[in-house]
């Protein structure tokens, strides 16, 4: 991997107006729970199971990207890879809405949490 594939992408700016991250998990999660091919516990275990699938999308991802096939080479690049990661966490905050109706406070509370144990407390914005 070069300094380059490993180096952010520059931030952009969009001429429409960004909508908030929790708007649309919620509005992602209301698609998904309108279109279930069934009510039931399974419906539930395979929304969670959908995680794991996005994660090993991500694995195939890196794998592809560093041409550790030899049968497929280089069949991925790191924006597959950075792609991928972002199904993961978008994956991920829909399964958690499908437990919970409030996921932004669970989340904050469990972040502050993670945040104490791992640096003591909240980073200052800089």
């Amino acid at each position: 991997m070069t300094n380059q594939d490993a180096a952010p992408a520059p931030a952009t700016t969009s001429s429409a107006s960004p909508s908030d991250l929790w708007t649309d998990i919620d509005a992602l999660w209301a698609w998904v729970e309108a279109n279930r091919p069934c009510d039931s516990r399974e419906s539930l275990l395979l929304r969670m199971l959908k995680l794991q699938e996005e994660v090993g999308e991500v694995a195939q991802a890196v794998i592809g990207a560093t041409g550790q096939n030899p049968r497929k080479g280089t069949s991925h690049t790191w924006d597959d890879v950075r792609g991928e990661l972002c199904d993961v966490v978008i994956t991920a905050l829909i399964a958690l809405r499908t437990l919970t109706p409030e996921p932004r406070e669970l989340f904050d509370r469990h972040r502050a949490k993670v945040m104490t144990r791992s640096l003591g407390g909240p980073v200052e914005p800089a």
